[in-house]
């Protein structure tokens, strides 16, 4: 299956926001972001918000799929049996299987046979550190209800994209540049630095890219 159940060839797209402070219209936001990265993930989509116990601080997650196989199992946001870990994500991890008899071998039940579900107990049972043990291609955001912890994580190689956007309280992420865009108030100004650097190198170098911030 793709970006939701077993392996994970295909290319979905991944966004959201963590917001400190007050700012209108997040909800319209987040699925402008969703919709800017529609054609990675032209079959579903799903949305996740919510409000930190003091009230003071919001995350939203998105997810837009391209399904290919096994289409019950796969909606995401994904979770924990609980509910208070959620994920989006997009990748394939390669080495799952051996995770998920390890995880179901300390307790962990599983609802499906998805990659997308091992990496939420395996953050469950060895935290952020749980990154070490992924081999694979893979971007996620996942949310922590229980600590309040937005998490998120790519792959050593970048095979699968993940940019960054931090204005004020406000962070950005997603797959694609152009779904941090589609928010309003967001710059859009060239970096010269970097557009020098991709007439010398042909290409960017990281964590620069062709547009400041």
């Amino acid at each position: 299956g793709v970006c939701g159940a077993g392996h994970e060839n295909g290319m979905c797209g991944i966004a959201g926001y963590l917001a400190t402070g007050q700012y209108e219209g997040l909800d319209a936001s987040l699925r402008r972001m969703a919709a800017a990265i529609a054609h990675r993930g032209p079959d579903d989509e799903g949305f996740l918000e919510a409000v930190t116990r003091n009230g003071e601080a919001r995350v939203g997650l998105a997810h837009r799929r391209l399904s290919i196989i096994d289409l019950s199992t796969g909606h995401q946001p994904m979770s924990n049996e609980d509910g208070s870990v959620q994920i989006v994500f997009n990748g394939e991890m390669y080495n799952f299987p051996g995770l998920r008899d390890e995880l179901v071998a300390k307790g962990h039940v599983f609802r499906t046979r998805s990659d997308t579900e091992t990496i939420v107990h395996a953050y469950e049972e060895w935290g952020p550190e749980c990154v070490t043990r992924f081999r694979g291609m893979f971007a996620f955001a996942l949310w922590d209800a229980n600590c309040e912890r937005l998490f998120l994580a790519r792959d050593r190689y970048g095979k699968k994209p993940l940019f960054l956007c931090q204005a004020g309280g406000l962070l950005l992420f997603a797959s694609e540049i152009k779904a941090i865009l589609a928010v309003p108030g967001v710059a859009r100004r060239v970096d010269r630095e970097a557009l020098w650097d991709y007439f010398a190198y042909r290409y960017v170098p990281a964590p620069a890219t062709l547009l400041t911030g």
